[in-house]
């Protein structure tokens, strides 16, 4: 067993013994894995926006009851009801609030007001100088190699970027797996690593081993992008589904969103008035179609069909291209004891003076 430690800005802000992040995903990161994560040493995210406003605030006690470390929660800015989520984080006194989508001026002091930590995720530099600007305490920059939706800029193009742009902590995000990758990151500024493919692949997910199987078998030809699923580049593994929205005419896509949207509506319980205003809302966001609206509709259940019911020839399997380095599931205290001891051999093996891995 390793005490190999690297304090960087990013374990000094929240409280997390190393600089690691497992990412907030949907249907996947739920409490079981976001304690193990967390009392493993990194800094676990709750995904919410699948949850209900009551199946959050259950998930976030239910993760207190296991861990008494520092985690997050990640939010959908946009939503209709983001609101009620964002009150939950404070009543529930959570340490970290995520986002994927960019929060407002407004709804980061809100929280920060509350003493949460606000660190939303990006894809661009003038996204990450936007929320720098706006209050943030840190963000986290995805590159194109991460899974689900994900840009076009490679990690390692991106990630200097908005190193040298913004004065705040850089998480860096888009094909990280072990220990090297971290000391790379940690060369070019960042000032730790976030991963969900690799915390998606442990023995603490509750993702069914025959998808987590699934991806075991993929090397990096097997991952691609594809905008079939909700109109957006999602990058994802290739599989008969996929191959088969991408040969869908458009009439067959438009009613097989407005039939998931339906299914949504049902296991959500959200209304279709309040699906219309968060569907104006991402519309506004993103500039996006209304058929792009409609197609979004899709992710949800699709994801579920994978993540959850372990369907993988109906489901979506979302994935960043790392899975085709990934062989084992390991639990979460095992691979992060594994990435830092890594990291610590790695520094050592650098040409130069000694080393100090607990720097």
């Amino acid at each position: 067993m390793t005490d190999a430690r690297i304090a960087t800005p990013l374990t000094e802000l929240v409280g997390v013994r190393h600089p690691l992040v497992q990412t907030g995903m949907g249907w996947v990161a739920g409490p079981r894995l976001v304690s193990a994560a967390a009392n493993a040493g990194a800094l676990g995210i709750l995904g919410s926006a699948t949850m209900t406003v009551e199946q959050l605030r259950a998930a976030v006690r239910e993760v207190k009851s296991r861990t008494g470390a520092p985690f997050g929660v990640n939010l959908r800015a946009d939503a209709g009801d983001a609101a009620e989520r964002v009150r939950v984080v404070i009543d529930e006194g959570v340490a970290v609030a995520s986002f994927a989508l960019a929060p407002s001026r407004e709804l980061i002091a809100r929280l920060k007001d509350a003493g949460v930590l606000v660190i939303p995720s990006v894809g661009a530099r003038r996204h990450a100088e936007k929320v720098a600007a706006w209050g943030a305490d840190a963000v986290v920059v995805q590159g194109g190699e991460g899974g689900g939706h994900t840009g076009s800029v490679a990690t390692t193009v991106l990630l200097p970027q908005v190193v040298d742009a913004v004065g705040i902590p850089v998480i860096a995000a888009g094909g990280f797996c072990d220990g090297r990758g971290l000391v790379a990151a940690l060369a070019y500024g960042a000032a730790g690593i976030a991963m969900g493919t690799r915390f998606l692949l442990t023995s603490d997910s509750t993702v069914p081993r025959a998808v987590q199987d699934r991806y075991l078998r993929a090397d990096v030809r097997d991952i691609t992008v594809t905008t079939k699923v909700d109109g957006l580049p999602h990058r994802m593994l290739r599989s008969e589904l996929v191959a088969a929205l991408e040969r869908s005419g458009r009439a067959a896509a438009l009613l097989r969103a407005v039939r998931h949207a339906a299914s949504f509506r049902k296991l959500s319980g959200l209304s279709w008035p309040r699906m219309v205003r968060d569907g104006l809302a991402m519309k506004h966001g993103k500039e996006l179609s209304w058929s792009q609206v409609l197609l979004a509709a899709n992710t949800p259940m699709l994801l579920r069909a994978s993540m959850v019911e372990g369907r993988t020839d109906l489901g979506v399997m979302a994935s960043g291209q790392v899975a085709g380095l990934i062989e084992d599931l390991p639990s979460c205290a095992e691979l992060v004891e594994r990435i830092m001891a890594e990291a610590a051999h790695t520094l050592r093996a650098l040409p130069g003076p000694a080393h100090d891995a607990s720097w």
